[in-house]
């Protein structure tokens, strides 16, 4: 039983932070998916996968597989990079690109 602790990113869906500042511990796939031959839906036996714990720290999420034997590893967050943008920059003489329309 092994185990990933990540902080989500932001979906594009969201212009806010919203639950990016919880750690996540999902569990990864044991047994492969399997596609029922009639109806097409993919199953799998495995119910861990549709768990989801979310701790307040990572340490927190760390505590909890150390203390029940679950081997983990951890995916450190990349925090996005923003780019400055001023709307007179479109205008700015010093500009390398024309302005065009």
């Amino acid at each position: 039983m092994s185990a990933k602790i990540y902080r989500p990113a932001k979906t594009a869906m969201q212009s806010g932070k919203a639950k990016t500042h919880l750690w996540v511990l999902e569990f990864d796939q044991e047994s492969p998916r399997k596609i029922d031959p009639i109806m097409g839906y993919t199953s799998s036996g495995d119910m861990r996968q549709q768990v989801k714990l979310t701790f307040e720290t990572q340490e927190l999420a760390e505590a909890y597989a150390q203390r029940n034997g679950i081997e983990y590893r951890v995916i450190a967050p990349k925090d996005p990079t923003r780019q400055v943008v001023a709307y007179p920059d479109n205008f700015r003489y010093t500009r390398t690109q024309p302005w065009t329309h």
